[in-house]
């Protein structure tokens, strides 16, 4: 049966007859492809590659590029409700699709140039090409500044040194979309498997993101052409692409939401204790109402910053916002589902601990919450409080 939409307030008709579709057939596809076999994946550490040409079928990668380069063309209202919907199913799938377009694709499309952007955008959008995107060290995350990855001039292009981690796709990807200091600045490379010196070793022993390939990347001495050179220079070119991930990443944990939401309402109407269900009882009513009231509030941010996205008009202090504020209601909807379970919640028949520990990494991931705060206090009051 197919899955029945959390849509308190009627958001969803609003959406255009092309959103609808994006959203019903990712839905769709959500519950026949990915919730069945997800849980498996998740227990045993692995990725299901076989989703990967289903989901370039949907036209899940670069769902907002141009179609020349392979995309869909859509608006950023589709992208974010394909978003929702895919992390409704797991964190670990959304954020496949997330660095395929918002890191990978979108610099590509952004800063390479012409050769480069017909060499890897349509191989990327058709999944026959995975990518992945290096900005995070060992030692410097919220403050990428600090990076100490570098390259130097040599002739015909550029000496790669340095390490990357937390990638997620690394050990997966074709090609690596990865920030260097070049003569004091950050500026963007394309690094393509095979490069000498160029290893992806995966990352193990993960409580979080279990059905997700998450890496390090090393560079020892590789060269990189002056082709594979992007055409922007400083924080701009990184912050640009996370700023597009974040606006995923604010979608996304509202599906989460979603499903730790859905699978307890299910739960508490089913579950009977005291001869009754566990429904009827008003703490528990308290509890569902909380996360419904949460998820609606999530929405309709949600909503109003694709409109505002799709209008120009979106600025990433919003989606700071939109990134801090939903993680965390999903945190806590899972969490307050794990208290409607009892003790069934830790089995893996139900998806309340997977989203849960997931959470865990999508609130660190793409600035964690203090950075979030931290910029929406910059903003509000004019005065930076992390210099």
């Amino acid at each position: 049966m197919s899955f029945q939409p959390v849509d308190y307030y009627g958001v969803y008709n609003q959406l255009s007859d092309e959103e609808r579709m994006v959203r019903e057939s990712v839905a769709d596809f959500v519950d026949s492809e990915v919730i069945p076999i997800i849980e498996k994946h998740y227990q045993d550490g692995t990725f299901p590659m076989d989703l990967v040409p289903k989901m370039a079928e949907l036209g899940l990668f670069g769902i907002t590029l141009p179609q020349e380069y392979g995309g869909a063309g859509a608006n950023y209202t589709s992208y974010g409700l394909a978003m929702q919907e895919l992390e409704r199913g797991d964190s670990g799938i959304r954020s496949f699709a997330s660095v395929q377009s918002s890191l990978v694709m979108f610099p590509i499309y952004s800063y390479a140039n012409e050769d480069m952007k017909n060499k890897w955008l349509p191989k990327l959008a058709a999944g026959t090409a995975i990518g992945c995107f290096g900005l995070t060290e060992p030692d410097f995350g919220s403050n990428p500044s600090g990076m100490i990855t570098n390259a130097k001039k040599i002739d015909g292009g550029y000496l790669l040194n340095g390490a990357k981690m937390w990638i997620t796709n690394g050990s997966l990807a074709d090609v690596a979309v990865v920030w260097a200091k070049y003569e004091g600045e950050i500026c963007g490379f394309i690094v393509e498997k095979g490069m000498k010196g160029f290893s992806a070793p995966e990352m193990k022993g993960k409580h979080s993101l279990r059905a997700s390939v998450t890496s390090e990347l090393i560079f020892q001495d590789v060269e990189i052409p002056e082709s594979h050179k992007l055409d922007v220079k400083g924080l701009k070119g990184p912050l640009s692409c996370l700023t597009q991930a974040r606006y995923g990443i604010a979608w996304g944990a509202i599906g989460s939401a979603i499903g730790t939401y859905q699978s307890s309402l299910d739960y508490a109407k089913s579950r009977i204790q005291f001869d009754k269900p566990i429904a009827s009882f008003q703490l528990v009513q308290d509890k569902l109402v909380w996360m419904l009231n949460e998820i609606t509030k999530g929405q309709l941010i949600c909503m109003q910053l694709g409109k505002l996205k799709d209008s120009g008009l979106m600025n990433p202090n919003q989606v700071s916002l939109a990134k801090r504020n939903n993680v965390d209601i999903a945190i806590q909807c899972a969490r307050i589902a794990r208290d409607i379970h009892g003790a069934n919640g830790i089995l893996q028949e139900y998806p309340i601990m997977r989203h849960s520990a997931n959470l865990e990494s999508v609130r660190t991931y793409e600035g964690t919450h203090d950075i979030h705060t931290l910029i929406l206090g910059a903003d509000i009051t004019g005065i930076q409080a992390f210099k």
